[in-house]
């Protein structure tokens, strides 16, 4: 099928050309779209980009960022004030990937991928889209993204995490340091004083798209980190989880090893 490619230079027209033609998909970095385009399996035949500079902006405002859907991850690892995501960002495959793979291609990523939805989601992050679509929470979003599929993502925002000790990620991979995910955990453990108040847990790679843990959740919320806290996290873990069986993992695998993960981050951090 031949493939069409339009370009415009603000995101909101990109995002009424993309709306309005249920055959077109957006290009931001390319690493899933290129990918579908080279195997011959492509499902449309028109590419949109834009040229708008707030698609790759950073913008820092008191406690809060806002990074703009076609930000890399390597443009992430440069920001020293983004240093809470570079754990993140160094997940997400080599160099060459780094340099092409985009916060707002991240979060339609299917599994094994999206380690950096995962982050954002136990984060509480906010997904902003372009035209008229306004904002919505990160777990509305992730719980609709399928009718999101031609909704241009202008922008995502989060509070800055100050404290490294309340943001974790670790993601288990067979192959290190680049390989695909087992599975990904991201937690978010802010409190007063020594106490963990409003915990929460994401895992990726435990369903069809990253998922909190309400049952790690409630374990920890209110209390500090210790090896009984913890082992009660990491227990209550799948509570309500389904996980998926894959080319990468075994649905019984992952419940087996997804526990011992969390305990360790909460643990080692």
């Amino acid at each position: 099928m031949a493939i069409t490619v339009e370009t415009h230079d603000r995101l909101d027209d990109a995002a009424r050309a993309l709306a309005s033609d249920q055959n077109a998909r957006f290009h931001g970095g390319g690493t899933l779209v290129m990918r579908t385009v080279n195997e011959g399996d492509e499902p449309f035949s028109k590419l949109v980009l834009t040229r708008d500079p707030a698609y790759r902006e950073i913008r820092s405002s008191g406690g809060s960022v806002v990074l703009g859907a076609g930000v890399t991850m390597s443009a992430i690892l440069a920001n020293r004030e983004l240093s809470f995501l570079h754990p993140v960002a160094r997940s997400v495959g080599g160099p060459a990937i780094r340099s092409a793979a985009t916060v707002g291609g991240n979060l339609f990523a299917e599994a094994p991928y999206g380690d950096f939805t995962t982050a954002l989601l136990a984060l509480g992050a906010s997904v902003e889209i372009a035209g008229s679509g306004g904002q919505s929470s990160i777990d509305d979003w992730l719980r609709d993204r399928d009718r999101n599929r031609n909704r241009l993502v202008r922008a995502v925002s989060l509070d800055r995490v100050s404290d490294d000790r309340s943001f974790r990620f670790r993601k288990i991979s067979r192959v290190k340091p680049k390989g695909v995910s087992i599975l990904s955990i991201a937690a978010y453990l802010p409190g007063s004083g020594s106490r963990i108040t409003g915990a929460r847990i994401a895992f990726g790679n435990m369903a069809e798209k990253p998922v909190r843990s309400s049952g790690a959740e409630r374990a920890l919320d209110g209390q500090s980190i210790n090896e009984q806290v913890a082992e009660a996290a990491a227990a209550a873990a799948l509570d309500g989880l389904n996980p998926v069986s894959d080319a990468i993992a075994s649905e019984w695998y992952r419940r087996e090893v997804a526990g011992v993960h969390l305990k360790r981050l909460l643990i080692e951090g």
